[in-house]
């Protein structure tokens, strides 16, 4: 019998380990993957490729026990040699090969050039080969920036005193309502994916006061945009003892702020790779939804279509005016009108024609919706006659406000939006590690 007593240590290092100064000359192992090799005849450079980023060895036919010719690109191998300083290496270092032992041998050669610097092929050929295509290391860079995102919110969420929830996904009711639905057999029980934890995060209001949740949602839209999923993933919170919705929007401000400050100190090598330039989020302007309108509409000549909502040249044009007139990437659009908020959002005491509620766009496009919500029971009872709506499948949701909530409010961000307009890509599945849409289930 053995004891497991924890983590093991390795004899292999990673590259932080290796920039350590008292490292430089020692003999180091490494493991990784053959990112490319390049022949210069007398010497070669076998570029490993490692979680944190790329390795230069040198092959010297004198010094290496092994045949160059022996070796692919994608090999797995573990390497032996002696560690140096080199300027115009990744990462300032190199390690001039003694051994290498090759852990696995591909079955076939690579169907995407992945060792470029950018893998100019099309999305549907990134898409179709997505876990060959994730190993460029533009396209990985911009995961461990998503990541980044994710760790940001829950890290300023949880300093907020937010509690971390997760809640189902599969349900009898949405929060949302409409036909765009996933719909399933439950145990010959009719039942839908959730297209957002909105219920339920609200319900944990009364049980936390502040919560939050990363998980995906599902929506059965027959759309095929740059900017629509089928499941994508949402960063929502949800907080209570509000005085207004205006105290949602200021976390979401210090949410930004916080992630900003982490990319920067965190992911630096990320950004470089990317040539990313942060927003600004010191203020974000904030402006009511009918004001934006007019004014973006004036300003660029344009009519406004849809008195209700913003079409996506709108959300450009606002973002273009936040630009010009006050020099913002981000701009919150307040006050959308009720009739098409969800029951749920609390209408403008002073005109209920409006919700408390809001949208915050990035150069261009909506990522978040939030805004107050109808905390008294009464109030939710009626909002829900006024609309024709049944309770049935949504007691348990409504016995949480018959025993008492406090004022509360929340918002949703979409992930994939947030890290596609952050690295200036033009499609969400750009920035989908595997998307889901109206034509794809794989990979």
């Amino acid at each position: 019998m053995e004891y497991v007593t924890g983590v093991r240590t390795k004899e292999t290092l990673e590259i932080k380990e290796l920039l350590a100064e008292e490292m430089q000359g020692r003999t180091v192992k490494i493991n990784g993957a053959v990112h490319a090799i390049r022949d210069m005849g007398n010497i070669a450079f076998v570029i490993v490729r490692k979680r944190d980023g790329l390795i230069q060895c040198v092959y010297e036919e004198k010094n290496s026990k092994f045949d160059l010719k022996d070796l692919r690109e994608a090999f797995t191998v573990e390497v032996t040699g002696t560690l140096s300083k080199a300027d115009k290496a990744p990462n300032g270092i190199e390690i001039r090969i003694r051994e290498i032992k090759v852990l696995s041998v591909p079955a076939e050669a690579l169907p995407l050039p992945i060792s470029k610097w950018k893998l100019k092929t099309s999305l549907d050929a990134k898409l179709n080969y997505r876990p060959i295509s994730l190993r460029n290391l533009r396209e990985r860079a911009k995961f461990k920036l998503q990541e980044g995102i994710v760790r940001g919110f829950r890290d300023f969420l949880y300093q907020e005193g937010f509690t971390e929830i997760h809640t189902p996904k599969i349900g009898a009711k949405s929060a949302e309502g409409g036909a765009n639905l996933f719909k399933l057999d439950y145990f010959h029980r009719p039942a839908i994916l959730q297209q957002s934890p909105q219920f339920y995060k609200q319900m944990m209001v009364g049980v936390y006061d502040r919560v939050f949740e990363t998980a995906p949602v599902f929506r059965a839209e027959k759309h095929n945009t740059r900017r629509h999923l089928n499941e994508y993933t949402s960063l929502d919170f949800e907080m209570g003892y509000i005085d207004g919705f205006e105290d949602i929007m200021a976390m979401e401000t210090g949410f930004l702020q916080y992630t900003m400050k982490l990319l920067e100190t965190d992911y630096a090598k990320e950004l470089q790779i990317l040539g990313i330039t942060l927003p600004r989020t010191d203020v974000i302007p904030a402006v009511r939804f009918d004001e934006i309108k007019r004014l973006a509409s004036e300003k660029y000549g344009r009519a406004m279509k849809n008195p209700f909502d913003l079409e996506p040249e709108e959300e450009l044009s606002i973002s273009r005016y936040a630009k010009e007139e006050w020099d913002a990437d981000f701009v919150f659009v307040t006050h959308y009108p009720s009739k098409k908020r969800p029951f749920y959002a609390m209408d403008d005491p002073a005109d209920p024609r409006f919700t408390l509620s809001f949208d915050l766009l990035f150069r261009g496009m909506e990522i978040t919706t939030g805004g107050q919500r109808i905390h008294d029971y009464q109030k939710l009872l009626e909002k829900m006659e006024a609309r024709d709506m049944t309770t049935e499948g949504m007691e348990q949701y409504l016995s949480a406000f018959k025993y008492g909530m406090p004022p509360h409010g929340g918002l949703g961000i979409g992930m994939e939006r947030l890290t596609m307009k952050l690295v200036g890509e033009d499609n969400v599945r750009e920035t989908t590690l595997f998307p889901r849409d109206l034509s794809r289930l794989e990979p």
